[in-house]
């Protein structure tokens, strides 16, 4: 009973700090983007700005329920706990720190696609625990911000354009050179390229049954439009060729046949009439 007033002030205080948290972390995402910072360092810088209301709010209402504490005690107390709190909840401190260093520098935001252990998808939030992620066939993914921390991730929108590549092959009876024109132009006549640079048709090798060409262009880095890139494209080299009369060539073989052959062929004949005869 004697502690009531106590405990109803602190209370209060809490309730004041939940609302000076929100206030306060709204002024500094505020101040953050009129300086331009990145969108996900004004996330960061957002969320420290609460977690320090709330850690000041917190000691002063444990100093109000508890007045015999003083500030070295309370801190004492809140170092013992923390140490037996990270040996309990190390998962959750490693993705919680992971995710600030996350939000700090790493050089995608909210909305870029990216691919983190085989996985591509969209960021739609980085939270302080785990990274949501939209797959591209709808489905969401969780992943923690430890693996994503830890494990090679490629930001598919970093630009926003990149480059494709695909192989072409003609016969080896065409003119490489008229060949490489008409691909070049059926490419340059395509809507979906970029102009980060024009497209490229380049020599690669001699194949097992082709002259091999790789054909590059850039075009929208994101899936969708990079997938809808890619089949027009490969649309257009393919009519392109057709019309020009270049083949594009099945797999070939050369089957080479022994100057024995006769009297192989014979001596075979011989072995299935005796066979015949015998039977």
């Amino acid at each position: 009973i004697q502690a009531l007033p106590n405990l109803i002030i602190a209370l209060v205080l809490l309730l004041l700090t939940m609302l000076a948290a929100k206030l306060i972390s709204g002024a500094v995402r505020r101040i953050a983007r009129k300086s331009k910072f990145r969108d996900s360092l004004v996330d960061l810088m957002g969320i420290l700005a609460k977690v320090i209301v709330w850690l000041a709010g917190m000691a002063t209402a444990a100093g109000i329920i508890f007045p015999g504490f003083g500030l070295g005690q309370i801190m004492a107390t809140a170092g013992l706990a923390s140490i037996a709190i990270g040996f309990a909840f190390k998962d959750i401190f490693e993705n919680f720190f992971a995710g600030v260093l996350i939000l700090w520098k790493f050089p995608f935001e909210n909305g870029d696609f990216i691919e983190v252990d085989g996985t591509l998808g969209k960021v739609e939030d980085v939270e302080l625990r785990m990274t949501r992620i939209r797959r591209t066939d709808g489905e969401l993914l969780l992943i923690p911000n430890g693996k994503i921390f830890t494990e090679q991730v490629r930001v598919v929108t970093e630009r926003a354009q990149h480059r494709m590549e695909i192989a072409v092959g003609v016969a080896y009876g065409e003119n490489v050179g008229k060949a490489r024109e008409v691909i070049l132009e059926a490419v340059k006549g395509c809507k979906t390229l970029g102009d980060q640079a024009p497209p490229e048709v380049l020599l690669s090798g001699f194949g097992a049954s082709s002259v091999d060409y790789d054909v590059m262009w850039w075009c929208d880095a994101k899936p969708l439009p990079s997938r809808k890139s890619r089949d027009e494209v490969i649309q257009a080299i393919k009519e392109a060729l057709d019309n020009a009369g270049i083949e594009i060539p099945y797999p070939y073989r050369t089957l080479t046949f022994s100057q024995n052959e006769p009297d192989i062929i014979q001596a075979i004949a011989g072995r299935k009439a005796s066979q015949d005869t015998e039977g």
